[in-house]
């Protein structure tokens, strides 16, 4: 058999904020990102499989890539945990969902989180090989699983 690669991409909203950054991103913003996914693996060669001839079902992909990031960055605000407590506190009462990462929020550093959430969930055989993060229509970030050996 042969090794394919998979694509699938995800769409979402997205706001945060660049704490110290020396431009205007420093400011609460907001992005419609678009994630794509890249894996590779073997077909399913098993005669008894309902996947046979798949490397991964697009249905299952997608549904572990929304589980481990969309439905918890959608239409959220990212700031980091160097953000003062007080402005953390008062933008988690005011705000339904603000999520406080060990990072700056940055495209690159988001490709870092996600490519562990997943990773780790992806079926035995199939292989993470990309992810690419655009941010803006002539803005994005890639990770490539051979650079990072």
């Amino acid at each position: 058999m042969a090794n394919i690669r998979l694509t699938k991409q995800f769409n979402f909203e997205m706001a945060h904020a660049l704490l110290g950054y020396d431009g205007p991103c420093k400011n609460i913003h907001g992005h419609s990102y678009e994630l794509f996914v890249t894996v590779i693996g073997e077909p399913i060669a098993s005669k008894d499989s309902p996947k046979k001839g798949m490397v991964i079902d697009f249905k299952d992909l997608k549904a572990l890539v929304k589980g481990q990031i969309i439905n918890e960055f959608d239409h959220a605000l990212v700031i980091s945990h160097h953000t003062a407590q007080a402005h953390i506190n008062e933008l988690k009462k005011n705000y339904e969902k603000v999520i406080v990462t060990p990072y700056q929020p940055t495209t690159e550093n988001y490709l870092i989180d996600f490519v562990n959430r997943i990773r780790e969930k992806l079926p035995r055989g199939v292989k993470l090989h990309s992810l690419k993060i655009r941010e803006t229509v002539t803005s994005y970030a890639e990770w490539f699983a051979d650079d990072n050996e």
